[in-house]
């Protein structure tokens, strides 16, 4: 749910215990933040040796994929899964740096806090005050073969900060004010308990059915974007629906013919190709006069079985003025659930 509740010290205790019943086990990447008792379980495994690198004055150390793809153990530990790679290293991302060590058949136990899920990115921002720029997909969740919550009460975690073995004692107190706040820590921890319930339920849906029973009830979900930052929070709630669903999910962008986009407009589209590659989606970009007659072409072409769409902001004041966009799309698609996603007020985010 947070920093400090152990996911390290658990990581390395797993690779013990491997290591202990005979497997080739190495340290890929480790992160002790200089905890005693996590340097001090790190002591007997093999350390696989860093990268460093040099970002303007400071030197940073990065895992070396190849380094470790080169030692071949059975299973590399390597700490810190959405963590952001210093600039010029091969891959953005540690995520794409543990997809390569898994291409290249080394198991990988890894580790990761909630609020890196990129689906849940809004939810963390609402919950928190705090919009999480590192994010990673949720595919990796949905391609682990186990994942395991290192659960702590959130007093629990509070008295560990406090006894200043998560963050050195003048970073605690500033966190105990800020992102480790009682109420703030429940929801996290709630929304940990939730992501990890949702997945072992749909591990036990798809043991369960057949394929003849999974097509039968088949769903696929389509979210209506536009140019515009807030579609991303739609395009996400879509994606968490078409999760617990277990639907294909498409992103429709509708361009009016002959619309040239602004720059404005122009970075909102990139990122929302940006978050549909992220998410697994299909990004859709079709041209036409009516939205309503575009989505509905592209409903049945795909098979769509959900919509969403966002409520109406000022640019589309004159078309609801004509009628409902909601109405119109529940006149057109019968058989096809509608749901509209709330726009939330927006509020002053801090950045992490």
């Amino acid at each position: 749910m947070a920093a400090g509740v152990g996911k390290t010290y658990r990581m390395l205790q797993e690779g013990d215990n491997l290591q202990a019943e005979g497997r080739d086990v190495v340290i890929g990447y480790l992160e002790p933040h200089d905890r005693p008792e996590t340097i001090a379980l790190a002591v007997g495994l093999e350390d696989v040796p860093h990268l460093r690198t040099e970002h303007g004055a400071l030197e940073l150390n990065e895992m070396d994929v190849d380094a470790v793809i080169r030692r071949a153990p059975e299973l590399a530990l390597i700490d810190e899964l959405a963590h952001t790679n210093a600039p010029g290293m091969r891959n953005e991302k540690r995520y794409q740096d543990i997809d390569e060590v898994l291409d290249a058949g080394i198991d990988v136990i890894s580790t990761v806090n909630i609020q890196h899920l990129e689906s849940l990115n809004d939810a963390i921002s609402e919950l928190t005050d705090v919009r999480v720029r590192e994010t990673f997909p949720d595919r990796i969740l949905e391609e682990a073969d186990e994942v395991v919550l290192v659960d702590l009460t959130p007093e629990a975690l509070q008295a560990r900060l406090r006894a200043g073995k998560v963050y050195p004692a003048e970073r605690s107190e500033v966190a105990l004010q800020n992102f480790f706040r009682l109420e703030k820590l429940s929801g996290l921890r709630e929304l940990a308990l939730r992501e990890v319930a949702e997945d072992v339920g749909a591990r036990r849906h798809a043991d369960v059915l057949d394929p003849i029973s999974q097509l039968a009830v088949a769903e696929r979900v389509l979210v209506l974007v536009t140019p515009e930052p807030r579609s991303q929070r739609i395009l996400r709630r879509g994606w968490r629906s078409a999760e617990r669903l277990g639907a294909q999910l498409d992103a429709l962008w509708v361009r009016k013919p002959g619309h040239e986009l602004d720059e404005v407009e122009k970075i909102a589209i990139a990122a929302l190709r940006r978050l549909s590659v992220i998410l697994g989606a299909h990004f859709l970009e079709e041209e036409g006069d009516s939205l309503v007659a575009t989505v509905r072409r592209v409903v049945y072409e795909r098979g769509t079985t959900y919509v969403f769409v966002g409520t109406p902001n000022e640019s589309r004041r004159r078309e609801v003025l004509r009628g409902s966009l909601v109405s119109a799309l529940v006149r057109e698609l019968p058989g096809v659930d509608i749901r509209v996603v709330a726009n939330r007020a927006d509020r002053p985010e801090s950045v992490a």
